[in-house]
């Protein structure tokens, strides 16, 4: 088994057929067919079930599917990882990021690093925390931008400043007469818009203050929260760096009081593992207040 034969099977697995996978590599049908066999017999399972229009994986094949696109992307990376070394601060940097860290990142750091370092390209893979640091430790990027809580055993991490989080809401539902900041206590049973990274960290301060939190809506990324609540649906509960992230003509926002709520981003990266001039010198950037 080799790179080739898993770019194969991948273009097959995604094609759905074997011809049209033919087509998208620019070969012929038979020769890939064969690769196809080779593969299977290698390995000792059946990879696919063979149609009259289509394939089918098999698990087997789910599993290599799964696999051959961590290996392709490990092996894409290592390239560029000696290609960069070779050229100094030129090259591809891989980077891991959360949604809701996006103004913390551009806000002057990622500017401050392209107006030194021009030359650098960026590639960028987003996702939660979680999947962000499961990136890291598969290499297939270099740095993370995550958000706490997490666990930082096996990382080092440099942290930017802590910050609120807020309440959004629509001229509807906003109950405080102009005030700027809330208790988390004022949210007692009104319907709440929440990104899950944070589902635990907010439940427990709601039990904490008396009660439990009323969640219209639970989502995967901060942006979510803020259209759901941009639509009037409910009351978003967000980073506060997070609020510009899209459009929220209709929004305003509350800071919630106390420290239990407070949140921090963060540039994380591989213990004893090696890391690129272009990394080094990114993380310098994110160190800088």
């Amino acid at each position: 088994m080799d790179i080739r034969q898993l770019k194969y099977f991948l273009a097959i697995a995604e094609e759905g057929q074997i011809t049209s996978a033919a087509r998208k590599l620019q070969m012929a049908q038979p020769p890939l067919s064969q690769q196809l066999k080779l593969l299977e017999e290698e390995l000792g399972v059946k990879l696919v079930e063979r149609g009259p229009r289509s394939i089918q994986l098999t698990d087997a094949g789910v599993i290599l599917r799964g696999r051959a696109q961590q290996i392709l992307e490990l092996a894409d990376a290592t390239t560029r990882e000696i290609s960069d070394f070779a050229s100094g601060l030129r090259g591809t940097l891989s980077i891991g990021t959360v949604s809701s860290s996006a103004a913390t990142l551009l806000q002057d750091r990622l500017f401050d690093f392209h107006k030194i370092y021009s030359g650098v390209k960026f590639e960028i893979h987003e996702g939660n925390t979680y999947k962000v640091i499961d990136l890291l430790s598969k290499g297939i990027i270099e740095v993370g931008i995550v958000r706490t809580p997490f666990n930082s055993a096996s990382l080092e991490c440099v942290y930017a400043g802590a910050e609120p989080m807020i309440a959004v809401m629509t001229q509807g539902y906003d109950w405080t007469d102009g005030e700027s900041s809330i208790d988390i206590g004022e949210l007692k049973d009104r319907p709440l818009i929440i990104y899950r990274r944070f589902e635990q960290l907010i439940r427990e301060t709601c039990l904490e203050h008396g009660f439990n939190p009323d969640v219209f809506c639970m989502n995967d990324d901060a942006r979510t929260t803020l259209l759901w609540a941009n639509a009037g649906l409910g009351i978003g509960i967000l980073p506060k760096s997070a609020f510009g992230l899209m459009r929220n003509d209709n929004l305003r926002y509350k800071e919630i009081r106390g420290e239990s709520l407070r949140t921090r981003v963060a540039a994380v990266w591989m213990k004893d593992k090696y890391l690129s001039s272009l990394a080094e010198k990114f993380i310098e950037c994110f160190r800088a207040e």
